[in-house]
């Protein structure tokens, strides 16, 4: 099993250990319900250091990113340097190899992706980059620290006050770099905060450097109940290779506006656009007893209509929560269905993703 550079940090603070996309990874320091409480009130930090960090350079770059991921990184070049995408590298049939992150920087592009995924991702990348000039290096030499919460920014300035001007004014999905160290406000809790990449030599420091300002480790625990409550979606839960966009709510990000750009999935997905078969993505909030859970079947007049794909007990609202596919052609007629929990028939209401936005309720 592999270790991140934050292993020791986490023994340290009497983190709970656990496998997960073959890395020992904390699920909590003590307390899920602290840790997911601190990142919405105050400001929690996360080990994402087993994402995978890949920089993609030379001339034929853009029209590289262009072919293999689903959102136009076109966009990218018209609105300047350190901006961020999030897209979908579909397969040929037009459904998810995974969701990831693209910026453009000073050197090309860097992308981010899932721990779960890598050996895949690399292989795909690698075979797809075949025809076009450009160079992918995997940047084992970095690590990634999430630092999430409405006083994030505020506690990582406190710490270097010498980024204060930059920090402060840093637009969501944009990056900075200084120092050798990569800023982006981006995150996987529905609260403001910062992903930052910085190399390995340097990263135990940093977060001692932040623990000494009151940021609270937090583990996967948490990150799994806040970015479910921000409607999220889970790779190999939410979508996988068998999912199209269009049934886990990534249809925003299949750019279809340049009929001239040909991408990896492009003929399956506006194929599938016109399917009356298609399930769609919702979310459920219980109103009966028990808790919701992945795998739970959707029921209506007797008939099996969906599965939950992602389910919890919400910290934030003090009820259960979960994201589902739902056969699209009832989404019109319904705003109650049943889930089967053990063997029980429990009331759910469908409700439009997210659950919480900024700590907030917001679904009706």
């Amino acid at each position: 099993m592999q270790h991140t550079v934050f292993y020791n940090e986490h023994l340290t603070h009497s983190a709970k250990m656990v496998e997960f996309c073959g890395w020992n990874m904390p699920i909590n320091y003590g307390s899920q319900i602290k840790e997911h409480e601190a990142v919405r009130t105050d400001a929690g930090m996360f080990d994402v250091a087993h994402m995978v960090i890949t920089d993609i350079r030379g001339s034929g770059s853009k029209d590289f990113l262009r072919y293999l991921l689903s959102n136009d990184v076109a966009k990218l070049e018209q609105q300047g340097l350190g901006k961020a995408l999030y897209s979908g590298m579909l397969n040929e049939l037009g459904c998810v190899i995974d969701d990831l992150i693209v910026y453009y920087t000073d050197f090309g592009y860097r992308i981010i992706s899932n721990a779960g995924t890598a050996e895949k991702d690399q292989l795909w990348m690698k075979r797809q980059s075949e025809k076009f000039n450009v160079e992918l290096i995997l940047r084992d030499d970095l690590s990634i620290l999430a630092v999430q919460g409405p006083k994030a920014i505020t506690k990582l300035i406190a710490a270097k006050p010498e980024l204060a001007d930059k920090l402060s004014n840093l637009k969501p999905f944009s990056a900075i770099a200084d120092a050798g160290i990569f800023y982006a406000r981006t995150g996987y809790t529905g609260e403001d905060g910062l992903e930052i990449v910085l190399p390995n030599s340097q990263a135990v420091s940093f977060w001692r450097m932040l623990v000494a300002q009151g940021v609270i480790p937090c583990g996967l625990a948490a990150r799994d109940t806040l970015r479910l409550e921000a409607g999220m979606n889970l790779y190999g839960h939410d979508m996988d290779e068998s999912i199209s966009p269009l049934e886990c709510n990534m249809d925003w990000v299949v750019d279809l506006s340049d009929e001239s750009r040909s991408f990896i999935g492009r003929d399956a997905y506006q194929k599938l656009k016109t399917s009356v078969a298609l399930f769609k993505q919702v979310g459920l909030v219980l109103l009966g007893r028990g808790v919701l859970r992945e795998g739970q079947k959707i029921i209506h007049d007797g008939a099996e209509i969906g599965v939950i794909t992602s389910g919890t007990f919400s910290p934030s609202l003090k009820q259960s929560i979960a994201i589902a596919r739902i056969k699209k052609d009832f989404l019109d007629e319904i705003k109650t269905v049943a889930v089967d929990i053990r063997g029980n028939l429990e009331p759910v209401k469908v409700v439009k993703l997210p659950f919480v936005r900024r700590g907030k309720r917001v679904y009706e």
